[in-house]
């Protein structure tokens, strides 16, 4: 028959290869997609042998079968549908398409025990028969006619491991080879599943996995073995987790002497023995020596089974081949120490794939666990899997918008975790295009300030992330690039939605510069380097002194709303690049990209506690920041009074490094031997990008005489060819203002510009439709007293002076009168004019016949009170660096 096998791990492999060993043709392989590079062992096999493999990401979307893929499986041409492991779910248009239908393993005695988990739950409620059934696939829930089913006696010491390998496995490949002969011949039957005895129980998670102690010890046995080993049955006692291992029912009501360990609504004390952790039920007839090996959630040593011994010594045999000078392999044996080198650690992460049935390693994980005893312990936690860098558990908000449906974290992101906030405290973010409430967000309160310090401090001093080598940070770098290249769609349509960026400038700015920031200061990370100093020699003796360019530690980063994600990115990679980690404070209204951009550094694989973020109020969390002992550094994008705080607080608290890009006014001088077409076209850009919240928007400009009149026309004129909508329309080029208080606040600026005499030309007033719409707004005949010649509007809203001809020094002294120093720009045919006014002008960054135009490999910051510190460019890592100077005398 020509099959399709739709599935993946290990199990799908097996029954793929009996069944082409049986001659029938598989016409397709239908997987999961890689996984952080990897692909599912069913999807390698087909590869292969030139079988087709398809890895959707999904079949559906809101309940419809996607019509791409179902016309790739049409395609094939496919008899019958195997689906011997499969996680997906997969539409009926595909699972009725074939003449035969489409049959599905599921490893439990049907109608017990349908949904996930079965074999768990077949366990927990201490069934003493198990066993597996092949069925015809319908549109219920494991609900279809019975084909063919096998049981087995429960032993009473099974867990979830052992009657998988013992019978679920390889009696089940059996099956369903044997399943696909009976319809091959004609003689499979369907048989109606009975309703009577049905169950049906959800997937088994760690939090739901918490022992009650209010049941018989039996009841207690069956729990543990069921969770055994993912996600492991838990309770707390002395302060921490425990998780509970190899639990055996123990009748015969001796118990043997020990410590008593208290254990929270446990019926009696459990008790430590050599044997292992005694525990009791309600019914006090009974005790478990169960966890007869249990560890802790956080710092307990594993003790380890006669098979986990057993593989130990194993384990210990390749040390002994790859460290020859080492007499004996201890516990305390460091891999390092002895002698391996970098080739070894490869070598050793190869001999544990073949001794551990496949089990992968990280060349980290050899880094980490760098003694004997630790490295078995390693290896035990990861075959258990109870492995501590287990996939995050994440309570996503889904939203479909812009034909795509978003997953949006709405926690906290501390130490790998998405948690919520102390007290559960939440707050609104709203969406600035209609007004209305996109979700909930967990409010950081200043204990979740020091949960995420120590988090990070304990990264910096203790993880991996200061163990890899730098080159190996840049690797990480670069796949977080790419993890946000491959999502760049969602996150511009969180931009759009969260903070009213429009969408198509969102894609190509806000997201597409974020990604080249990564990948540029990627590229840096092996490339920070000290330097050689000849100094006076200690004669008759001689120095070498040399100078090391070190990471910080625990650097604290504060950002804007503007531009969320791009902010966060300029900060945060050059902190990263240099070997800090780091605490991200999002500004409060923006909050969803940022917690999007954790969730993609988790995929990404950087360590636990390297990035934490935390929503919240910037006098709550940043103040926190900014006062905390064991914060090292404050990177701080937003206005020039708040700045001024936190410099303060800076240098009371412990003197931290910091670095301010605060408020801007930047002037934009166009002469009138300019390009006035370019001039026009990048006047328009310099104030109206972005909706005008751009920290380097022109805030001023000043017209030569000449010209001026012309000008001012022209702007008008493409002012009101602007589209003003929703920022997910392709044809907006002006969405909303970000929220509602700065909506306000533009259109009092506005009305004082009017009070004090300046002529409003256009706009200036709110766009009566629902959401934070503000018009484009030009004033002329402005005044260099007048409030809004002096103060950043950060909105759309241009500010027009005029300039008497040729009066060049003129011009810049009234350029230059403002204690801001950010950007600036001008325009002019005139090369030595340029170079002249370029030179006079006090800003940090100065546009010759262009505007906007930054770049990654170009350093960013103002003068005077627009702050001080660069961002972007080689010099925004000095930010983030010291340098130790080392003196030697020989």
């Amino acid at each position: 028959m020509k099959i399709a096998v739709i599935g993946q791990s290990l199990f799908g492999q097996e029954v793929y290869c009996h069944l082409r060993k049986e001659g029938h043709e598989v016409v397709g392989v239908f997987t999961v997609p890689d996984k952080d590079g990897k692909a599912d062992p069913l999807g390698l096999e087909a590869e292969k042998d030139g079988v087709p493999v398809f890895k959707f990401p999904r079949w559906r979307v809101k309940g419809q079968a996607l019509p791409d893929v179902v016309a790739k499986y049409q395609a094939l041409g496919a008899e019958l549908n195997v689906l011997p492991f499969c996680s997906q779910f997969i539409p009926m248009e595909v699972i009725n398409a074939p003449c035969h239908g489409s049959i599905i393993y599921h490893p439990s005695l049907l109608p017990r025990h349908r949904g996930a988990s079965a074999i768990n739950w077949t366990l927990i409620h201490g069934d003493k028969k198990g066993g597996f059934t092949i069925f015809w696939a319908d549109d219920g829930l494991d609900t279809g006619d019975l084909l063919l089913q096998k049981e087995c006696e429960i032993l009473p010491d099974d867990t979830v491991s052992t009657l998988y390998n013992r019978f679920l496995f390889p009696e089940g490949i059996k099956g369903m080879v044997q399943a696909v002969r009976l319809i091959a011949e004609g003689k499979a039957p369907r048989l109606p599943q009975p309703e009577e005895g049905a169950t049906y129980e959800g997937i088994q998670k760690k939090e739901t996995a918490k022992i009650n102690w209010e049941q018989s010890a039996e009841a207690i046995h069956n729990w543990i073995r069921g969770n055994d080993k993912v996600p492991g049955a838990w309770t707390e006692a002395c302060g921490q987790k425990l998780t509970f291992f190899n639990s055996t029912l123990n009748t015969e009501g001796l118990v043997p002497e020990g410590e008593a360990l208290p254990i929270p609504g446990a019926h009696q004390p459990g008790i430590v023995t050599k044997a292992g952790l005694i525990l009791f039920g309600n019914d006090d007839r009974m005790d478990i020596p169960a966890s007869r090996f249990f560890s802790g959630a956080d710092s307990s040593v594993l003790e380890l089974t006669e098979a986990e011994l057993v593989m130990a010594e194993t384990v210990r045999s390749a040390w002994k081949r790859i460290l020859p000078s080492v007499l004996e392999v201890e516990d305390s044996t460091d891999f390092f120490k002895s002698g391996a080198a970098s080739v070894d650690v490869v070598r050793l992460v190869e001999e544990v794939k073949e001794l551990c049935d496949g089990l992968e390693l990280e060349n980290e994980d050899v880094y980490m666990a760098t003694t004997f005893g630790d490295f078995i312990q390693l290896l035990v936690k990861k075959l258990r899997g109870d492995n501590k860098e287990s996939e995050c558990i994440i309570d996503y908000v889904e939203k479909a918008v812009n034909k795509l449906t978003l997953q949006m974290p709405h926690q906290l992101f501390i130490g790998g975790l998405f948690v919520d906030a102390e007290g559960a405290k939440t707050y609104e973010t709203i969406n600035p295009t209609d007004g209305s409430v996109i979700c909930q967000v967990s409010l950081a309160q200043v204990s979740d300030v020091d949960k995420a310090v120590a988090a990070a401090k304990d990264a910096f001093e203790n993880g991996l992330w200061g163990k890899i080598s730098a080159r190996d940070r840049g690797r990480l770098l670069y796949r977080l690039a790419d993890l946000m290249e491959q999502h760049q769609e969602e996150l511009a349509t969180i931009e759009a939605l969260d903070a009213g960026a429009v969408y198509t400038l969102a894609l190509k700015t806000h997201v597409g510069m974020s990604i080249q920031t990564f990948r540029y200061f990627a590229g840096w990370c092996d490339k920070i380097q000290g330097s050689t100093i000849p100094i006076n020699q200690a004669r008759p003796n001689r120095n070498l002194t040399l100078t090391r360019k070190e990471p910080i530690g625990v650097c604290g980063i504060v950002i804007p709303w503007n531009y969320p994600l791009m902010m966060l990115s300029w900060k945060t990679a050059a902190c990263l690049a240099a070997g800090n980690t780091v605490v991200i404070k999002p500004a409060q209204v923006t909050p969803l990209t940022a917690l999007k951009f954790a969730e993609l550094t988790l995929k990404a694989g950087i360590p636990k506690g390297v990035v934490n973020i935390l929503p919240g109020s910037g006098s709550l969390v940043g103040q926190r920041l900014s006062d905390h002992p064991d914060v090292r550094k404050i990177g701080f994008t937003g206005s020039t009074e708040v700045g001024k705080h936190i410099m303060k607080s800076c240098a009371l608290s412990n003197v931290k490094k910091v670095s301010l890009e605060l408020g801007g006014k930047s002037p934009l001088i166009i002469f009138a031997d300019c390009d006035l077409s370019k001039a026009v076209q990048m006047g328009m850009s310099s104030v109206f990008f972005n909706k005008g919240e751009n920290c380097i928007a022109a805030g001023r400009l000043f017209i030569e005489d000449s010209i001026h009149d012309h000008f001012v026309q022209k702007v008008v004129e493409e002012v009101k060819r602007m589209k003003i909508g929703n920022p997910l329309d392709r044809d907006t080029n002006h969405g909303p203002q970000n929220h509602q208080a700065h909506l306000r606040k533009l259109i009092e600026y506005c009305q004082r510009g009017v009070e004090e005499g300046a002529t409003l030309v256009c706009g200036g007033s709110q766009v009566p439709r629902p959401g934070f719409f503000f018009e484009p707004t030009v004033f002329t005949d402005v005044e260099d007293h007048m409030f809004i010649a002096k103060e950043e509007s950060f909105g759309p809203i241009m500010i027009i002076s005029r300039f008497a001809d040729g009066d060049v020094d003129t011009v810049l002294s009234r350029a230059n009168a403002t204690e801001f120093g950010l950007a600036s720009g001008v325009f002019t045919r005139d090369i030595n004019k340029a170079l002249y006014v370029s030179d006079k002008l006090g800003a940090g960054t100065v546009f010759v016949n262009t505007y906007n135009k930054t770049d990654v490999a170009a350093p960013f910051g103002g003068f005077k009170q627009s702050g001080f510190g660069k961002d972007l460019g080689e010099e925004a890592l000095n930010e983030y660096l010291r340098v130790k100077t080392v003196t030697f005398e020989y």
